[in-house]
């Protein structure tokens, strides 16, 4: 749970994608820890029901949304069930995304390159573009992008994912730019190796250590580091930022 405290996020709406687990899961968790209501979306129906049930258990408020955000559709749907639930959306976590395993180059398929751009910056836009005409209304909002630091420097990730994780990068900052008047800021996040469910199920013990040893602060990052950095975005005390990407990154990207 949060270490931190946020009283301004109190009463807020807020929409996750990726909700179902891992890092939007955990930031959907420290949100509503805050006093935020926090609709998950994903295409995972039992994992978004176990999330947001544990979310009601301890006193928070949660709704689940089954959606493929690759479709425009379906995300203008989820807009019109969380208005009507909720009502309008102040903070956006355009979490979705992966695709990232190693694939060299030239062994690449056209299928996995629209795959990895669908999944994590198609999916950012078309999010973007469900909730914004709301933020526009309001004249206020927080929208926070999911980069990753394959999208910083060239990685272990297939060329696809990590050319994806860049273009979420000039989303972010162009959307900052254009949507700074209307009272919206936009910022990213850009985590490097965060030890999620998936990384302790079928990473070996030993291969985590050898990648925790690349970082200078000689750990993996956890699910909360990244949503520590979620929530100072999504809170008033980031009032004047936006347009930059917040390296969760234990000191692996230092510029």
């Amino acid at each position: 749970m949060s270490l931190s405290s946020y009283s301004d996020l109190s009463g807020k709406i807020a929409v996750i994608t990726g909700g179902s687990r891992g890092i939007g899961a955990q930031t959907a968790r420290m949100l509503a820890a805050q006093g935020v209501r926090v609709c998950l979306v994903g295409r995972d129906e039992k994992a978004l029901d176990a999330v947001a049930a544990e979310i009601s258990e301890a006193g928070g408020t949660a709704l689940a949304a089954v959606a493929d955000v690759t479709d425009a559709t379906a995300l203008e749907q989820v807009r019109e069930l969380v208005e009507s639930r909720l009502g309008l959306v102040q903070i956006l976590a355009a979490f979705a995304g992966g695709v990232g395993e190693p694939v060299p180059s030239p062994n690449l398929t056209e299928q996995r390159w629209h795959q990895a751009l669908d999944s994590n910056l198609t999916s950012a836009f078309l999010t973007i573009q469900a909730f914004l005409p709301g933020m526009i209304a309001q004249g206020s909002g927080s929208i926070i992008t999911m980069s990753s630091t394959a999208g910083r420097q060239p990685s272990q990730a297939n060329l696809a994912y990590g050319v994806a994780k860049a273009g979420v990068i000039m989303l972010t900052r162009h959307l900052a730019t254009e949507l700074g008047p209307n009272g919206i800021r936009v910022n990213a996040l850009a985590p490097s190796s965060i030890r999620t469910e998936k990384v302790a199920a079928h990473m070996p013990e030993s291969v985590q250590q050898q990648v925790a040893a690349a970082h200078p602060l000689r750990r993996l990052g956890l699910t909360t580091d990244v949503g520590e950095a979620a929530l100072f975005l999504a809170s008033d005390a980031s009032s004047y930022l936006s347009g930059i990407t917040i390296d969760v990154a234990g000191g692996r990207i230092t510029n």
